[in-house]
């Protein structure tokens, strides 16, 4: 017969066994998912819309059970309640004529529930995406719509732009890629300070340039990534804070990229030429 004793070991060595088995298949997924991701910020089009879908991250990405799981307490929301008003349904048949003046400067200030996020944007060298924004912000594209998308490992950026909040909204256009060349963008790296459109482009396959839409990436920390995606300005000291505060408070899904545990509402954007 077996003692009381003999049978507590045995739960117990049973239940290490099971840890153990489940740990080592969170290994197993996290290393195939990074073997699938690595090397590029992937994106992938729904019913015509540029969606950010998914990044890469450097290292292996292996956590234990219980690092792998949101915690069951959310850290406290550092933003204000968003601002009154719904997401205007807006959809255009083909890209805005171009209509800025190239030699001028230009600002996006997005004022979000969690403060302001100015942005210098680069007409001279980005004037298809500066001039799409100047467009879509005039008709009020993205007032009330929500970051949707937080990255906190190997890539470090906040996702914006999508007035679905689910990473497949677009204007139901495309822009082309520009200025993937600047000096800032060396070693493969995206400074902190950076803003980028995201894209559908496929490294592997070379297929998808020019498919930016009204996504876009605030990088708060330098971000290892090919230049593929569109940088097209830059974001103001006092907006970095705001990021930092987004970021700190860490995203939903335990494995450092989904829905920023920060609401992140931005309440009214405009665009200034000065």
């Amino acid at each position: 017969m077996v003692s009381q004793e003999q049978r507590r070991k045995q739960l117990a060595r049973e239940k290490l066994a099971r840890q153990q088995q489940r740990r080592e298949a969170a290994r197993r997924r996290a290393r195939m998912r990074n073997a699938v991701l690595a090397g590029a910020l992937a994106v992938v089009v729904a019913g015509g819309a540029v969606s950010y879908a998914a990044g890469a991250f450097d290292g292996d990405g292996t956590k234990d059970d219980a690092s792998a799981q949101p915690s069951s307490t959310p850290p406290k929301d550092p933003c204000e309640k968003a601002a009154p008003g719904k997401v205007k349904p807006l959809s255009f048949k083909k890209e805005p004529a171009l209509s800025i003046d190239k030699s001028a400067d230009y600002t996006m200030s997005l004022k979000t529930t969690c403060g302001d996020i100015d942005l210098d944007l680069d007409a001279a060298k980005a004037p298809h995406t500066v001039n799409s924004f100047d467009f879509l912000v005039k008709k009020g594209y993205l007032d009330h719509t929500r970051c949707h998308r937080l990255t906190t490992g190997g890539i470090y950026v906040l996702q914006c732009g999508d007035p679905k909040g689910t990473g497949e909204g677009g204007p139901g256009y495309s822009i082309p890629d520009e200025n993937l060349k600047d000096k800032r963008l060396k070693g493969n790296v995206y400074p902190a300070g950076t803003v980028a459109m995201a894209n559908q482009y496929n490294a592997q396959k070379k297929k998808g340039r020019d498919t930016g839409g009204s996504q876009f990436f605030l990088v708060y920390q330098d971000s290892q990534l090919p230049p593929d995606y569109t940088p097209f300005g830059t974001i103001s000291e006092s907006g970095m804070k705001v990021l930092k505060k987004i970021a700190a408070a860490g995203e939903n899904s335990g494995q450092g990229d989904g829905a920023p545990n920060a609401t992140v509402v931005i309440d009214k954007a405009t665009v200034t030429k000065s």
